[in-house]
């Protein structure tokens, strides 16, 4: 049992966002597709442990879960005359041994139609194409779970009712949808990072995934400079991994890394990218972000920290691209460089609803309060930050923080 447990989890993994994209892309209905792919890893649950792992998990998952699909439009009596032939194609497809097509980059385009409320586009991916549940999707955008649920349903019946066509969207209508797409793939990452060292399993597998993807979309679109950015964001973000923990499991924040530890090579593709894209002169979120990283990168270079260039950057972008994690960075930025006073008007004018469960918000509170000699209030704020992550060694991290009183 535990072996056929085990092969439908990594299948989860690994494939769950491909399956739902194959199986949507004829019915255009996506919830169908999720429910008739629950019903396929049950059955994979009860019957693998008699009958032996398949030789091809991937395909008796599809083949099940079309199967139960053709079912329930047997049962509606809504079959139309198309749909039977275009499901034996595809299943002569798996009969022969087929690679699956790699149908989630369509699928990203798809959910940016503008059809569907802008919202709810970027959530709306990270569910379908990347199996990420509500809990996790709401913790990201700050959103409580039952409130994300409830908008992905609706967007799902939208997508179903309007009968949005599964196709890339023409060269000219591409780029407007692109800004989503990056979004999601990035917002992939970040829930992968997180994951990566705490209590959640496929972290790794999750971070790679984004990066694949972002790969996918810059050998797409060549020519738009935010997708090399985000890519070289992503890659700046990657290198450094190892370096994220210590010999003992502990974590070990991003001024105190053995630069030794970082991966060379990633970050010479992220400034090949990063140059590339500043070619083209148009500003992006991305690239600016990715900026930030690579002002970082150049610390085992130079010696130092370069606070002014990325006390520079960070306004860019709070300017340009303003959001409670530009606001948030700045403000962190602003305390290490003795700015404080600056920085704790920034996190004062955050609205309420923000700060509530945003982990990042406490701990530059906390370090900023510290620095202003208020170590009881600061405190009390960095305790509300170690209530915020399951991260183990974060929270040890931010218990030294308390013991020591320092920022």
């Amino acid at each position: 049992m535990n072996s056929a447990r085990d092969t439908a989890e990594r299948v989860a993994r690994a494939s769950y966002g491909r399956l739902i994209a194959i199986l949507s892309a004829r019915s255009r209905d996506i919830a169908a597709a999720e429910d008739a792919l629950a019903e396929a890893f049950a059955s994979a649950l009860r019957s693998w442990p008699d009958s032996g792992l398949p030789t091809n998990p991937e395909s008796w998952l599809l083949t099940a879960a079309r199967n139960v699909m053709k079912n329930q439009l047997r049962h509606r009596s809504i079959v139309e005359a198309a749909i039977p032939e275009l499901l034996a194609h595809s299943e002569t497809m798996v009969e022969d041994g087929a690679t699956f097509p790699d149908e989630r980059l369509k699928l990203l385009f798809v959910c940016a139609h503008p059809a569907i409320d802008a919202g709810i586009r970027t959530p709306l991916m990270l569910q379908t194409i990347l199996g990420l549940d509500a809990v996790r999707i709401g913790s990201a955008f700050l959103v409580p779970p039952t409130t994300m649920g409830q908008r992905l349903t609706r967007a799902k019946a939208k997508i179903k009712d309007a009968r949005l066509r599964f196709e890339l969207p023409s060269a000219d209508d591409m780029p407007q949808r692109l800004s989503e797409v990056l979004e999601a793939i990035y917002a992939a990452y970040g829930i992968g990072w997180d994951a990566a060292y705490g209590v959640e399993a496929g972290g790794r597998g999750l971070t790679d995934e984004a990066i694949y993807l972002g790969r996918l979309v810059v050998s797409l679109m060549p020519n738009e400079p935010e997708a090399m950015g985000l890519l070289a964001l992503m890659l700046y973000c990657d290198a450094r991994r190892d370096a994220r923990r210590d010999e003992l499991g502990q974590f070990v924040p991003l001024d105190r890394q053995d630069a030794r530890q970082w991966k060379r090579d990633l970050i010479i593709e992220a400034e090949n990218l990063l140059t590339a894209a500043s070619r083209h002169a148009r500003f992006g979120r991305f690239q600016c972000e990715a900026a930030i990283q690579s002002v970082h990168a150049q610390r085992p270079i130079t010696g130092r920290k370069n606070y002014e260039a990325i006390i520079t950057l960070y306004r860019l972008l709070a300017q340009h691209r303003p959001s409670i994690g530009a606001t948030i960075g700045l403000a962190a930025v602003l305390v290490e460089a003795g700015q404080v006073k600056e920085a704790m008007s920034l996190l004062d004018e955050l609205a309420a609803d923000a700060k509530l469960t945003y982990q990042p918000y406490w701990v530059t509170r906390g370090k900023a309060l510290h620095a202003l000699g208020e170590i009881r209030t600061g405190n009390k704020a960095i305790q509300t930050a170690i209530g915020l992550t399951e991260d183990a060694p974060v929270r040890a991290f931010l218990r030294a923080l308390l013991s020591s009183g320092a920022g």
